[in-house]
């Protein structure tokens, strides 16, 4: 019987399962990915981390520890790496980079890809550097061009093109200069308060246990500030890390997959509807309801099968997309293979979804008495009172928080998730239900027949006012949040072109050179708008109680990192514009002989557990100081400033060793270009932190971003479209005998038309509309409760997404009633007999 019932329906079927075809196959793709990445992490590990075991910390060693490190491995190198500028002395042209100083065979596994090849082993025997590949298209550099790096001119020996765990957004944030390391004292750029990591690389023979050896050896690396890495924890992080990203994917792949599941659960709902008669007739044959029941069940799942094996094999194929939207975020290669585990899996998932939400509307057959043979209208004004119903509604609200927490690894997170998403319908689905009654009050007598009819149309039988608001509101509110989102992070580094805004910051300036990098600066003709001096020192103690003490005792809640960490801290006597004071009171000014009121910053704070009056004890360069805290800031760290963790008062440091900052202002990349190249020349130890090109790097990176995003995103909104169009058709079905009707009575095709599209004019607008304001709404609370910073955006993208929707769901409810109007009456009275 379901076979022979669906005979003359099975294309309407098909459509109607079609929903959920593009979100099964983003989650097959989705899985795919994750499979391979599992894969090749584990076969490429190695050549990520480029050794057997790393060992790294942001101090030079002492004797012991010194004596320790040389006594490791088989094979080793070493490295030095810090912030420095390089001058291209052909453009003479200035940018901050990350020098890396090398010395020996590394890497150990995996290579640094250069061109030419043999530039990544022969740079080590002479004055040669091999710059990254992006700073020689910047400057239109050459192999055999020079460039000076503090007081050493080097030969450019090759291209960087990769080097170990690199991705593509690394290097464009922060590229990289690798020099050998015996010229690194040569170069004048090792002085006090240079921030440098020392990294150490070891390789080991077979018969080494490279995991047993490092455990063993933790203690005394964490006593002398150092952290290691090995093949196993750097596949283990990096699979965390994927692992994120293929969860966050998967929840975008999700939410189409959702929107997919409406459009089942409408379009069922409306072939049930139509169905009422036969299964009346059918009833009155003897069959009971429960075989009723069964015979449209068995067609769901059989046409849900076939959807699902149809997403299945399509997200196999997008599978090979996308490592290429993804290859500046992999520091590993991908490879793309068939996963026939995620292949059973989206097979799965797609047969749960499309009996789950088809059962809603089935299991109303079991109201269909064989009475609607000749009473064909059916009442459901008693479904909301059917226990299976809500049983259904428990079941449907378990699948969703289930899949999201085996995303999300977190129940809270799942929850919440969840109920963004029902928020989301449920706001919808209100504006639809309200807009069903507004019309009802909206038309006037006095209107037009064809403006009467056409909202009529959003509140008669068989309307799909419901549907179609949730499902394009959905993904409107989707792609709009991504773009909101997306301007206030690009908002928080625009820099002001006024000259009060400081777009240029030089960091690393010795004591005796502040006052020649100040004049420097006004020779120049550009103002100084701050001088900040900063130290550099450690935390010993929080209420005596030492990194050892917190260790032991996890009661106490301090982050072993916090002792670990090397703070730079200033001191003066006043607030910042980006501070707000939270609690305790500001001291500016410390008295001789008593302990140094100090301010924390909030997070700070938290991660030590302290509070207002807490005892804090900082080692500067081996003097211990003995501090409190006066007070707890909020910093916006999203503003552009010397902002710190901790403030010290004046008449505390300053005769400690230190650093100074300065800021200001250039006009123009002319300006920029001509002050750097000065302050290069005088002071090569000096860095330059140009704030015009972090805000293009960043626009860069965030743009890429926004494309992996707004290609996921494709998924839903292509899911809404075919959920518009198989939704529409659907109506289509509905309204041909009104059509005709109409037709009979004399209306033109003219009139018919404009009926239609009056009807998804406001039906497009107002869905857009909605989801707009849901999206301004989310992108609100994610400014103010997760990036804490202020709501200022441009609507105008918006404005164009809110008239896109719009057009194309008038275009899609237009085409779809060409059919009913390019035939004739009789013909569609008798193909309907």
């Amino acid at each position: 019987m379901a076979i022979r019932d669906s005979r003359r329906n099975r294309g309407r079927l098909l459509l109607f399962i079609s929903s959920i075809v593009f979100g099964i196959g983003a989650l097959v793709a989705i899985y795919s990915f994750r499979y391979n990445i599992q894969n090749d992490v584990n076969q490429q590990a190695a050549s990520l981390i480029g050794a057997d075991l790393t060992i790294s910390g942001n101090k030079e060693p002492d004797v012991k520890m010194q004596k320790l490190l040389d006594s490791l491995g088989d094979d080793r190198s070493q490295e030095r790496s810090f912030p420095s500028m390089v001058y291209f002395i052909k453009s003479q042209s200035t940018r901050l980079v990350q020098v890396k100083a090398l010395q020996g065979a590394f890497p150990y596994y995996g290579e640094l890809e250069t061109t030419p090849a043999q530039a990544g082993r022969s740079f080590k025997t002479g004055k040669n550097a091999l710059v990254d590949k992006t700073l020689m298209l910047q400057f239109n550099a050459r192999v055999n061009d020079s460039i000076k790096i503090g007081n050493e001119t080097f030969l450019i020996a090759g291209v960087l093109n990769k080097a170990p765990g690199q991705t593509g957004i690394a290097s464009g944030i922060a590229p990289v200069v690798y020099i050998p390391l015996q010229y690194l004292d040569k170069t004048g750029l090792i002085t006090t308060g240079s921030r440098i990591n020392y990294s150490y690389y070891y390789k080991f023979g077979s018969k080494t246990d490279v995991e047993k050896l490092a455990k063993k050896l933790a203690p005394q690396l964490d006593k002398a500030g150092f952290s290691y890495n090995t093949v196993e924890g750097k596949k283990e992080g990096t699979s965390r890390s994927f692992a994120d990203l293929s969860k966050f994917l998967s929840l975008v792949g999700f939410i189409a997959l959702l929107l997919g599941c409406v459009g089942v659960a409408s379009a069922i709902n409306i072939y049930i509807r139509e169905k009422i008669q036969s299964i009346a007739i059918m009833r009155c044959m003897g069959v009971k309801a429960s075989e009723a029941f069964l015979i449209y069940l068995i067609q769901i799942t059989g046409i849900g099968l076939i959807g699902s094996v149809a997403g299945a094999v399509l997200g196999t194929s997008i599978q090979h997309l996308l490592p290429y939207v993804l290859k500046d975020f992999l520091p590993i290669t991908i490879s793309v293979s068939i996963s026939w585990m995620a292949i059973g899996q989206g097979i799965l998932l797609g047969l749960i979804i499309s009996i789950l939400f088809a059962l809603l509307p089935l299991i109303s057959i079991r109201n269909i008495s064989p009475l609607n043979t000749l009473r064909l209208s059916f009442d459901d004004t008693n479904t909301m009172r059917d226990p299976l119903r809500w049983m259904v509604y428990l079941l449907m609200l378990l699948f969703i928080a289930s899949f999201s927490y085996l995303q999300l690894d977190s129940w809270m997170s799942a929850v919440v998730f969840t109920a963004g998403i029902i928020i989301a319908f449920l706001i919808l689905t209100a504006i639809a239900w309200l807009l069903i009654r507004f019309t009802r009050l909206l038309v006037m007598s006095g209107w037009s027949y064809i403006w009467r009819q056409g909202f009529a149309n959003l509140y008669r039988p068989n309307n799909q006012t419901i549907i179609l608001t949730v499902s394009i509101g959905l993904s409107t509110a989707f792609i709009a949040t991504l773009f909101l989102i997306q301007q206030l992070l690009i908002s928080q580094v625009t820099l002001s072109t006024g000259d009060n805004q400081s777009n240029m910051i030089l960091f690393d300036i010795q004591t005796p050179q502040k006052k020649g990098v100040a004049e420097l600066t006004r020779k120049e003709g550009l103002p100084v708008l701050s001088e900040v001096p900063m130290v550099t020192m450690r935390l010993e103690k929080v209420n005596g109680k030492t990194a050892a003490d917190a260790k032991k005792d996890s009661t106490l809640n301090i982050s072993q990192n916090a002792y670990n960490y090397e703070y730079r801290v200033t001191y003066r006597d006043s607030l910042t514009p980006s501070e707000t004071i939270t609690s305790g009171n500001w001291i500016g000014k410390a008295e001789p002989g008593k302990d140094i009121p100090v301010s924390a910053e909030e997070r700070f704070a938290r991660r030590i557990n302290a509070k207002v009056g807490d005892k804090l004890v900082f080692n500067v360069q081996g003097v211990p100081m003995n501090t409190y805290i006066s007070s707890i800031r909020k910093v916006n760290w999203n503003k552009i400033s010397t902002n710190f963790q901790v403030v010290f008062p004046n008449g505390s440091l300053e005769d400690a060793p230190q650093i100074h900052v300065l800021l200001t202002h250039v006009p123009s990349n002319a300006v920029s270009a001509k002050y750097q190249q000065a302050v290069v020349r005088q002071y090569p130890n000096v860095s330059i932190i140009d704030l015009g090109l972090v805000l293009s790097v960043l626009d860069d990176l965030l743009g890429k971003i926004g494309y992996v995003v707004k290609f996921m995103t494709g998924f839903s909104i292509i899911t809404g479209i075919i959920v518009l169009i198989s939704s529409v058709r659907i109506s289509k079905y509905q309204r041909i005998q009104e059509s005709v009707l109409l037709r009979t009575l004399g209306g033109s095709r003219k009139q018919i038309f404009a009926i239609t599209a009056i009807e998804y004019l406001f039906l497009g607008a107002l869905s857009a509309l909605t989801g707009i304001v849901i999206a301004i709404g989310s992108s609100w609370l994610l400014a103010r409760y997760t990036f804490d910073m202020p709501y200022a955006v441009n609507f105008l993208p918006v404005v164009a997404i809110f008239f896109i929707i719009t057009l194309l769901t008038v275009i899609i409810g237009l085409l779809n009633s060409r059919g009913i109007l390019n035939r004739s009456p009789l013909e569609v009275l008798r193909s309907n007999a």
